[in-house]
């Protein structure tokens, strides 16, 4: 095991690693979201008046989704100013060499794709049957906006947490059992929904802190985003355009099937599954990666 490439992306952040600084950094970022989302949104309002807005921004629309994955623009936004006030680095520092993370990128999906593709095509129990949502047509028409929406709300959150996050953690303690934990339990924390999944919320915590350790240990060993954003990137567009689950941001997808997470006993179902996945995952870009 080898994490001699991370240093090319520690090495930005070893001139303003001290933690005052990411703390000031992560509570800018959250302030300078909040208030352009809240602009975007009056703004809008104001353009298109408050009862079409509100009509095109209903849940059950494509247009509300996309406006959804869209908002995580603001969240690069305010990392690109929070990065260039407070620790006089620029947002690609977080993405590594441009050629190399776009070409890590491309292997790793190459690979990935297959996978996630066979994990669709298995068997289900009739409880968990997919049905057809978005007609096909309609849905191809979609994909052009959708598809890029996606990766603006993956990049965000890889960039944050991948990239901000552990770099900035890993240039001040060199464990990597820190700089991989910490932002990978924010991460898992972050998906803290009751409202959701009830008493199983956990659930989701385990679940999304495995996939945040998981992306953090490719980012790590490759050097780059890249890995990580195609595995972030892959499994997203699956989730949200392919087979979403029913009422949970699927107005974009060709497919919906039924998941009550907080259904009592779905945890020993559901999260061995998704471990085992995302396990496989890691491997296929580790394979990738050959590293």
């Amino acid at each position: 095991m080898s994490y001699e490439p991370h240093d090319s992306l520690i090495r930005p952040a070893r001139m303003s690693a001290n933690p005052l600084r990411l703390i000031v950094g992560c509570i800018l970022i959250v302030a300078i979201y909040l208030s352009v989302a809240l602009l975007f949104f009056q703004t809008l309002t104001i353009i298109l008046g408050e009862k079409p807005f509100r009509l095109l921004l209903r849940t059950d629309t494509p247009t509300n989704a996309l406006y959804v994955l869209f908002e995580f623009a603001f969240l690069i936004l305010a990392l690109s100013m929070v990065l260039r006030t407070i620790h006089r680095r620029d947002l690609l520092t977080l993405v590594g060499r441009k050629d190399r993370a776009a070409n890590q990128f491309l292997r790793c999906s190459f690979y990935l794709l297959p996978l996630f593709f066979l994990f669709f095509l298995m068997p289900m129990p009739e409880s968990l049957q997919v049905t057809p949502s978005l007609p096909f047509w309609r849905w191809l028409l979609w994909l052009p906006l959708a598809v890029p929406m996606v990766l603006v709300q993956v990049g965000a959150e890889e960039l944050i947490f991948r990239g901000y996050l552990q770099s900035q953690i890993a240039a001040r303690f060199r464990h990597p059992i820190i700089w991989i934990g910490l932002p990978s339990l924010l991460f898992g924390w972050l998906h803290y929904s009751p409202a959701m999944a009830g008493e199983n919320a956990w659930m989701l915590v385990v679940w999304a802190t495995v996939f945040g350790a998981s992306a953090a240990d490719l980012t790590a060993r490759s050097g780059t985003l890249g890995p990580a954003i195609a595995l972030h990137f892959i499994n997203n567009v699956f989730a949200i355009l392919i087979a979403a689950p029913l009422g949970d941001l699927d107005a974009l997808a060709l497919f919906t099937f039924p998941l009550s997470l907080d259904e009592p006993g779905i945890v020993s179902v559901v999260l061995p599954l998704e471990i085992m996945f995302t396990f496989c995952a890691w491997l296929a870009a580790r394979l990738a990666l050959r590293v």
